[in-house]
Parts: C-alpha cells; structure tokens; sequence
C-alpha cells in the first residue's frame, strides 16, 4: 500500500501511526495477540484526526483540497459509473488531457460526465498541465455537453483546477472566449447539470464546467475567484500573506453555502477523502443520484428558468449593504 502524503498540520499523528505500524507488524512476525493495544491506537488516532480536521482553517484547507491523493475526476467515475467511455477532442484539432470526459451509465441511468484531471506524480501533472485546460479543453467539455443535450442525457461535472491556463498560446487561441461560450451555452440546455468541486476550484477555469442547476461541494474542497496566493500578491504585494487573504475570500463550504453560492456541502470521511476514497465516491453517488431525481422531475421549461434564476441571483446584496441576500432554492435539501 503506498504511503500517504502528511500535511504539515498531521504531523502530530506521525507517532501514533509509527506505533500502529509497529504493532500490525509484531502481529504478522509473531503470535503474539496485540488487537487490543491496536484497537486503542487507532481508536485513538481516528480521534486526534477529527479533532484536526474539524478546526481547519481556510488556508489548511486549501492544502487537503490540493493534498496529491485526493481523488481526482477520473477516480470517481471510474467507481461510480458501470461502463464509462472516454471520449476524445474538441473536433477543431485538439484533445486536452487536463478536461476528461465521455458517456457513462450510473446504474441504469445513463450520463454524460466531464471534469478537470490532475496528475498523481510531476510526469502525470506535466502531461495533465496540472488540471489547467486549454481553450482546447473548454470545446471538448462543451461538445460533450451539446452531446448530453441531443440525447436527453444528464450532465455531471467535477471542478479540480487552480484556474484555466494563461499561458500566452492558451490566449492566442481564445482561452477567454471558449470560456465565455460555455458559459452563454450551458444556460440553455435542456437537461439536468450536477457540478461537483471535489478539489480546488479556481477562477473562470471552474466555471467554464460549472453553471449548473446543483452545486456541490465537499467539506475540504475550496471554491474561490483566485487563488489565495494571487489575492494576496495583487492586494499585498506579499503572497506570504496567502493565509489571510484565504480568510477574507471566504473559500470554504460552509462560507459559501452560506452565501448562497453553493447548494449543498458534502460531509468527508475523517482525514479527508484521501483517507477513504471509496467512502467519499459513495457520499457522492448518492448525493448526486439524490440531486438528479428531483431535477429530472421538472419540465424542461422550469428547469431553465430555475437555473437561469439561480444565477441571477448571485452577488446580490440587501439594501444595507452589510450581509449578502442567499440564493436559497426551494428545492434545496438541507446538507
């Protein structure tokens, strides 16, 4: 089993996973019974990780919504969906591997489903360009998604990207009118659209896949208009002062929701979803089978009118000008 990347914040749990290490192998070199010492241990360890985790600050979570285990997009369709098949290109000669995506089947339900694809190691990032899609990138998603809409099949998204490429090609080539397009186009279609951040969420690069009727959002993930680092650059002329520019933009589920940004916050396993992996695909299968049944319960007519309205309301402000309005919906479950 590979071992699992610690963050700084962890290393208080490096001792009692030394110990527990040290007794599973006394355990396998001997008959020795130790399953009571090994039961306190984790039971202990679990608790000291909890108690972590459930004091994040938003900087700390930025590092586990980065943390190089998370699972990325491919990770979960590959366990959520019965079949899947990749599909390839933006037909205009390109075929960006940093936006996946294809045709799949979640149960009996078949879907359309696309997201943002980083890399495990630096050899997989390079070729992934580290989730940062190029104009290339934003015309596959949105192929697929014209796709989706001929033949009446539910879009699921997944937004991992510190933002589209700004390299100077990705400009030449239209990154901000690709963008745009998805942007005017994904308003229009007649199907469901579920948009999941399963990791970081930065810029127009999550938004060119994620105009979406329902938008969720995993505890540790963080959604954001830049990047921490930028904010503080542009603001302080510091990025050392990143921690607190992290505070200030409110990156974090529970901000967010609060805001009205995000509909629903998905609860992680304890230490994150690089912990348990399959636990936190089927937190999210469920929500998002949750999500499509009472969306596909709507006419095509509503179901426009509701996401056009939901965006509308976004960034409006009461008269006082001191708390932001929320965009609730009455189809909102609680999360």
């Amino acid at each position: 089993m590979a071992r699992r990347a610690l963050l700084e914040f962890e290393k208080p749990l490096v001792e009692l996973e030394e110990q527990i290490e040290q007794i599973r192998q006394l355990a396998r070199d001997s008959e020795v019974d130790v399953s009571q010492q090994l039961l306190q241990l984790e039971t202990l360890a679990t608790r000291r990780r909890s108690e972590i985790f459930a004091a994040l600050t938003p900087a700390q979570k930025i590092q586990v919504a980065r943390h190089p285990q998370r699972p990325s997009t491919l990770d979960y369709i590959q366990v959520l969906t019965d079949q899947f098949f990749e599909l390839h290109g933006d037909r205009r000669g390109s075929d960006d591997r940093a936006l996946v995506g294809g045709v799949g089947r979640i149960g009996d339900q078949g879907v359309v489903l696309l997201g943002h694809q980083k890399g495990r190691d630096t050899k997989e990032n390079v070729a992934r360009n580290f989730g940062m899609a190029s104009p290339g990138g934003y015309r596959k998603a949105m192929r697929l998604m014209d796709h989706a809409d001929r033949f009446n099949l539910p879009i699921i998204s997944f937004i991992d990207t510190p933002g589209a490429y700004a390299g100077v090609l990705a400009e030449e080539q239209g990154q901000g009118e690709a963008i745009a397009v998805n942007l005017r186009e994904m308003f229009r279609l007649r199907v469901p659209i579920l948009a999941t951040v399963i990791g970081e969420g930065g810029s127009g690069g999550a938004l060119g896949i994620g105009v979406a009727d329902r938008l969720l959002m995993f505890e540790h993930s963080v959604y954001t208009v830049a990047s921490p680092e930028a904010c503080a650059s542009i603001l302080w002329r510091d990025a050392g002062k990143a921690p607190e520019a992290a505070v200030a933009l409110r990156i974090t589920g529970a901000d967010l929701q609060q805001l009205g940004l995000v509909d629903r916050v998905l609860q992680e396993p304890c230490g994150g979803n690089h912990w348990a992996p399959l636990q936190a695909a089927e937190t999210l299968r469920m929500a998002l089978l949750e999500e499509l049944s009472a969306l596909q319960a709507l006419p095509v007519a509503e179901l426009q009118q509701r996401r056009y309205e939901k965006f509308r309301r976004m960034g409006r402000f009461l008269d006082d000008g001191q708390s932001p309005q929320p965009a609730s919906s009455s189809m909102s479950p609680a999360a």
